[in-house]
């Protein structure tokens, strides 16, 4: 249920801070969404250029000596070569984007007011989790990984399937159980939780959708860096807060407006990413926000859009008669603000404060 994505858990902006050659950890994708989280829009040009002449001027990008072991299962950079097909396919589906899908599922737990601390609902959750999480941000990073096969030969000639270490027919064989696997989920929760009407499955399958438009032509909606980035912020933000919340209350449209509005953060979040395929971007003419408006630029929008966003949920939590959790929020804005290369952890504690405030 997320678009495309490296990780968001994984987010370290200081790197966008220090360094004018600029490189961000690989997630990538909140919610529910999800897949690797590169946004590029194709620029059409007069003359053809084949990609064999668009490697060759691009440099060559090897995995450090001795990658690690750890990255591979997690699949982020550094990643040790594998020959093992059941590592290589976890490594497909990149591990280390799904905490993002997870806690957005606690969070729309907890504005339902409905969750309790019982064997049955805790059970809920930890599916409803897997569901969000392994399966279909699995499902949107390996799909994402077989449409980006061709800048991945240019960026990361390394990753499993532009190296060859894994059958084409195999990638494709996971994309699917992985899809039908996290919707068949879906359908069993809804029979769990009583629903008359089917939301989860109907969440998970537009969750589904958005990541193949993301990621696959004609829309492939990362070629634009403001559309596709805020897709991905709304499928790791807005999609597995739905879900918590429709499995343990309702899902209202106060909650849809508010968490698409956070999305506008996860837009921030997901530009992170741009920042380590600015060369290939370059080479194939695809214009991520750092290459259409530069690294400088790129890295303001990236922080103003996270701290506008939660400033701006704070005053919604003000008007709504909640001051004491607008104020907690604000708390948490300041060592954001000051603290902007390490913004995620106090975005993440922000979203749980919302959540808590719609409780109620």
């Amino acid at each position: 249920m997320s678009s495309v994505l490296n990780t968001f858990s994984s987010l370290s902006l200081s790197r966008i801070y220090n360094n004018n050659h600029l490189q961000a950890p690989t997630h990538s994708n909140l919610t529910s969404a999800s897949v690797s989280f590169t946004r590029r829009r194709l620029i059409v040009r007069a003359a053809d250029t084949d990609t064999n002449e668009a490697k060759s001027k691009a440099p060559y990008k090897a995995p450090a000596s001795g990658g690690s072991s750890i990255n591979q299962l997690l699949g982020i950079k550094g990643a040790a070569q594998e020959t093992n097909k059941w590592k290589i396919r976890l490594q497909l589906t990149k591990p280390v984007t799904w905490p993002p899908l997870v806690w957005g599922v606690v969070c729309g737990a907890a504005a339902s007011g409905n969750f309790h601390w019982n064997l049955e609902d805790v059970a809920k959750s930890i599916l409803c989790m897997i569901m969000s999480g392994p399966c279909l941000t699995g499902y949107t990073q390996t799909l994402n990984d077989w449409y980006d096969r061709e800048i991945d030969a240019i960026n990361e000639p390394y990753r499993p399937i532009p190296s060859g270490a894994i059958p084409e027919n195999e990638v494709i064989s996971q994309i699917w159980l992985l899809l039908l696997g996290g919707l068949g989920i879906a359908a069993l929760l809804d029979v769990w939780a009583g629903h008359d009407f089917p939301i989860l499955f109907y969440l998970a399958l537009g969750g589904s959708l958005l990541s193949y438009i993301y990621s696959a032509p004609p829309l492939k909606l990362k070629q634009n860096g403001w559309i596709g980035n805020f897709a991905l912020g709304a499928s790791y933000i807005s999609l597995p807060w739905w879900a918590g919340q429709a499995l343990f209350g309702t899902l209202t449209p106060d909650i849809i407006v508010l968490t698409l509005i956070y999305s506008i953060a996860g837009l921030g979040i997901a530009i992170v990413n741009d920042f380590k395929s600015i060369e290939g971007d370059k080479a194939l003419g695809l214009q991520s926000l750092p290459v259409a408006f530069g690294a400088e630029t790129a890295k303001w929008i990236c922080v103003g859009a996270i701290d506008i966003t939660q400033i701006s949920v704070a005053g919604y939590l003000l008007g709504a008669g909640k001051p004491y959790y607008a104020l907690a929020l604000l708390a948490l804005i300041v060592p954001q603000v000051v603290f902007q290369a390490s913004a995620q952890p106090f975005l993440v504690l922000g979203l749980l404060v919302t959540a808590l405030a719609m409780s109620h």
